[in-house]
Protein backbone atom coordinates (compact mmCIF):
# COMPACT_ATOMS: atom_id res chain seq x y z
CA UNK A 1 0.00 0.00 0.00
CA UNK A 2 1.36 3.35 -1.05
CA UNK A 3 2.16 5.70 1.82
CA UNK A 4 -0.14 8.30 1.67
CA UNK A 5 -2.79 5.81 1.56
CA UNK A 6 -1.87 4.13 4.33
CA UNK A 7 -1.76 7.55 6.39
CA UNK A 8 -5.36 7.95 5.13
CA UNK A 9 -6.56 5.16 6.29
CA UNK A 10 -4.73 5.38 9.79
CA UNK A 11 -6.32 8.88 10.58
CA UNK A 12 -9.91 7.76 9.19
CA UNK A 13 -9.78 4.53 10.96
CA UNK A 14 -8.47 5.92 14.50
CA UNK A 15 -11.04 8.79 14.11
CA UNK A 16 -13.99 6.79 13.14
CA UNK A 17 -13.10 4.48 16.05
CA UNK A 18 -12.45 7.70 18.45
CA UNK A 19 -15.80 8.71 17.51
CA UNK A 20 -17.44 5.67 19.32
CA UNK A 21 -19.56 7.91 21.76
CA UNK A 22 -19.05 5.40 25.01
CA UNK A 23 -20.42 7.84 27.54
CA UNK A 24 -23.61 9.10 25.18
CA UNK A 25 -24.29 5.14 24.72
CA UNK A 26 -23.71 4.22 28.71
CA UNK A 27 -25.98 6.98 29.37
CA UNK A 28 -29.20 5.52 27.07
CA UNK A 29 -28.52 2.13 28.64
CA UNK A 30 -29.60 4.05 31.92
CA UNK A 31 -32.26 5.93 30.22
CA UNK A 32 -30.68 9.15 29.88
CA UNK A 33 -28.92 11.45 27.38
CA UNK A 34 -25.21 12.70 29.14
CA UNK A 35 -25.77 15.51 27.13
CA UNK A 36 -28.48 16.52 28.89
CA UNK A 37 -27.40 16.45 31.95
CA UNK A 38 -24.56 17.88 34.42
CA UNK A 39 -22.13 19.49 31.94
CA UNK A 40 -23.29 17.99 29.05
CA UNK A 41 -19.72 16.12 28.35
CA UNK A 42 -19.88 12.86 27.32
CA UNK A 43 -16.81 12.14 29.08
CA UNK A 44 -16.11 9.59 32.39
CA UNK A 45 -16.25 12.60 35.22
CA UNK A 46 -19.98 13.12 33.93
CA UNK A 47 -21.03 10.11 33.90
CA UNK A 48 -20.12 9.76 36.81
CA UNK A 49 -21.06 12.15 38.40
CA UNK A 50 -24.60 12.25 36.74
CA UNK A 51 -25.11 8.42 36.66
CA UNK A 52 -22.57 6.74 38.94
CA UNK A 53 -18.96 5.41 39.91
CA UNK A 54 -19.54 1.92 37.77
CA UNK A 55 -20.74 3.79 34.92
CA UNK A 56 -17.96 6.52 35.01
CA UNK A 57 -15.33 3.74 35.10
CA UNK A 58 -16.80 1.62 32.23
CA UNK A 59 -16.96 4.83 30.25
CA UNK A 60 -13.23 6.22 31.38
CA UNK A 61 -11.69 2.47 30.44
CA UNK A 62 -13.60 2.75 26.89
CA UNK A 63 -12.81 5.96 26.23
CA UNK A 64 -8.76 5.23 27.06
CA UNK A 65 -9.20 2.12 24.50
CA UNK A 66 -10.03 4.06 21.78
CA UNK A 67 -7.09 5.91 22.23
CA UNK A 68 -4.82 2.94 23.01
CA UNK A 69 -5.69 0.41 20.36
CA UNK A 70 -4.88 2.51 17.20
CA UNK A 71 -1.78 3.51 18.43
CA UNK A 72 -0.93 0.16 19.39
CA UNK A 73 -2.48 -1.62 15.92
CA UNK A 74 -0.09 0.72 14.33
CA UNK A 75 2.93 0.45 16.49
CA UNK A 76 2.75 -3.76 15.82
CA UNK A 77 2.30 -3.30 11.69
CA UNK A 78 5.65 -1.64 12.07
CA UNK A 79 7.18 -3.66 14.66
CA UNK A 80 7.01 -6.52 12.43
CA UNK A 81 7.53 -5.01 9.01
CA UNK A 82 4.24 -4.88 7.55
CA UNK A 83 4.24 -1.16 6.90
CA UNK A 84 6.25 1.87 6.60
CA UNK A 85 7.33 5.10 8.10
CA UNK A 86 9.35 7.09 6.79
CA UNK A 87 8.44 10.22 8.22
CA UNK A 88 8.00 8.58 11.65
CA UNK A 89 4.42 10.26 11.90
CA UNK A 90 2.07 6.59 11.81
CA UNK A 91 1.57 7.00 15.42
CA UNK A 92 1.27 10.12 15.85
CA UNK A 93 -1.75 10.07 13.16
CA UNK A 94 -3.15 7.30 14.95
CA UNK A 95 -3.54 9.17 18.11
CA UNK A 96 -4.47 12.36 16.24
CA UNK A 97 -7.02 10.35 14.89
CA UNK A 98 -8.73 9.00 17.80
CA UNK A 99 -8.34 12.09 20.06
CA UNK A 100 -10.06 14.15 17.05
CA UNK A 101 -12.42 11.69 16.66
CA UNK A 102 -13.65 12.07 20.76
CA UNK A 103 -12.98 15.57 20.76
CA UNK A 104 -15.51 15.75 17.42
CA UNK A 105 -17.61 12.74 16.88
CA UNK A 106 -19.33 12.79 13.60
CA UNK A 107 -22.03 10.35 15.37
CA UNK A 108 -23.26 13.21 17.78
CA UNK A 109 -22.58 16.24 14.86
CA UNK A 110 -18.75 16.74 15.29
CA UNK A 111 -19.33 17.17 19.22
CA UNK A 112 -17.75 14.89 22.18
CA UNK A 113 -15.37 15.09 25.40
CA UNK A 114 -12.17 16.93 26.16
CA UNK A 115 -10.48 13.69 25.21
CA UNK A 116 -8.16 13.86 27.99
CA UNK A 117 -9.05 9.54 28.41
CA UNK A 118 -8.79 8.65 24.77
CA UNK A 119 -5.36 11.22 24.90
CA UNK A 120 -3.87 8.91 28.24
CA UNK A 121 -4.99 5.36 26.58
CA UNK A 122 -2.99 6.61 23.31
CA UNK A 123 -0.32 7.80 25.08
CA UNK A 124 -0.20 4.70 26.99
CA UNK A 125 0.79 2.89 23.58
CA UNK A 126 3.85 4.91 23.10
CA UNK A 127 5.10 6.15 26.74
CA UNK A 128 3.65 4.03 29.25
CA UNK A 129 6.33 5.78 31.80
CA UNK A 130 5.47 9.34 31.06
CA UNK A 131 1.69 8.30 31.24
CA UNK A 132 2.36 7.07 34.55
CA UNK A 133 3.67 10.31 35.90
CA UNK A 134 1.02 12.31 34.88
CA UNK A 135 -1.30 10.54 36.14
CA UNK A 136 0.25 10.86 39.12
CA UNK A 137 0.24 14.42 38.93
CA UNK A 138 -3.41 14.11 38.40
CA UNK A 139 -4.34 12.27 41.53
CA UNK A 140 -1.88 15.02 43.51
CA UNK A 141 -3.59 17.92 42.39
CA UNK A 142 -7.33 16.54 42.45
CA UNK A 143 -7.13 14.88 45.84
CA UNK A 144 -5.20 18.48 46.78
CA UNK A 145 -8.10 20.44 45.34
CA UNK A 146 -10.66 17.94 44.16
CA UNK A 147 -10.87 19.60 40.81
CA UNK A 148 -10.81 17.55 38.07
CA UNK A 149 -10.50 20.26 35.29
CA UNK A 150 -7.08 21.44 36.83
CA UNK A 151 -6.48 18.13 37.72
CA UNK A 152 -6.62 17.63 34.00
CA UNK A 153 -4.68 20.96 32.86
CA UNK A 154 -1.88 19.86 35.03
CA UNK A 155 -1.62 16.49 33.83
CA UNK A 156 -1.75 17.44 30.34
CA UNK A 157 1.55 19.82 31.07
CA UNK A 158 3.29 17.57 33.12
CA UNK A 159 2.78 14.54 29.88
CA UNK A 160 5.50 16.17 27.81
CA UNK A 161 7.83 17.37 30.22
CA UNK A 162 7.81 13.89 31.34
CA UNK A 163 8.74 12.23 28.63
CA UNK A 164 11.20 15.21 27.27
CA UNK A 165 12.87 14.16 30.49
CA UNK A 166 12.15 10.58 30.66
CA UNK A 167 14.25 10.48 26.73
CA UNK A 168 16.96 12.78 27.71
CA UNK A 169 18.53 9.95 30.56
CA UNK A 170 17.73 7.28 28.00
CA UNK A 171 14.79 5.33 30.67
CA UNK A 172 12.41 5.29 27.57
CA UNK A 173 13.29 6.11 23.77
CA UNK A 174 11.46 8.96 21.97
CA UNK A 175 11.55 10.16 18.47
CA UNK A 176 11.41 13.59 18.02
CA UNK A 177 8.15 13.50 15.96
CA UNK A 178 6.42 11.69 19.11
CA UNK A 179 7.78 14.23 21.43
CA UNK A 180 6.76 17.19 19.16
CA UNK A 181 3.34 15.18 18.73
CA UNK A 182 2.82 15.08 22.81
CA UNK A 183 3.53 18.81 23.06
CA UNK A 184 1.16 19.19 20.52
CA UNK A 185 -1.33 16.95 22.23
CA UNK A 186 -0.61 19.01 26.29
CA UNK A 187 -1.34 22.28 23.92
CA UNK A 188 -4.35 21.10 22.74
CA UNK A 189 -6.06 19.34 26.29
CA UNK A 190 -5.19 23.17 27.64
CA UNK A 191 -7.04 24.87 24.83
CA UNK A 192 -9.90 22.52 25.26
CA UNK A 193 -9.92 23.63 28.80
CA UNK A 194 -10.13 27.17 28.34
CA UNK A 195 -13.81 27.61 29.60
CA UNK A 196 -12.75 25.59 32.82
CA UNK A 197 -9.52 27.74 33.89
CA UNK A 198 -12.15 30.44 33.33
CA UNK A 199 -14.19 29.03 35.59
CA UNK A 200 -11.51 28.58 38.04
CA UNK A 201 -10.24 31.63 37.99
CA UNK A 202 -13.84 33.16 38.72
CA UNK A 203 -14.52 30.54 41.08
CA UNK A 204 -17.66 29.37 39.75
CA UNK A 205 -16.22 25.92 39.01
CA UNK A 206 -18.32 22.54 39.95
CA UNK A 207 -15.90 20.47 42.33
CA UNK A 208 -15.85 16.88 42.67
CA UNK A 209 -18.00 16.52 45.98
CA UNK A 210 -18.84 12.66 47.11
CA UNK A 211 -22.65 12.14 47.14
CA UNK A 212 -23.26 12.09 50.75
CA UNK A 213 -25.07 9.97 52.36
CA UNK A 214 -28.45 10.50 54.08
CA UNK A 215 -28.69 8.87 57.61
CA UNK A 216 -31.48 6.24 58.81
CA UNK A 217 -34.40 7.55 60.30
Amino acid sequence: MPTFLFYLFTILGAYLFGSIPWGYLIGRLYGKDIRKLGSGNIGATNVTRSIGKLPGRLCFALDALKGFLPVFAVSQLLRHQLCSDPWGWIQIAALAGSVGGHMFSCFLHFKGGKGISTAAGAVLALSPYAVLIAAAVWLIAFLAWRYVSLASIAAAAALPLSATIIDAYHLYPHSNVTLGGFYLLSLAAILKHLSNLKRLLNGTENRFQKKSKTPEK
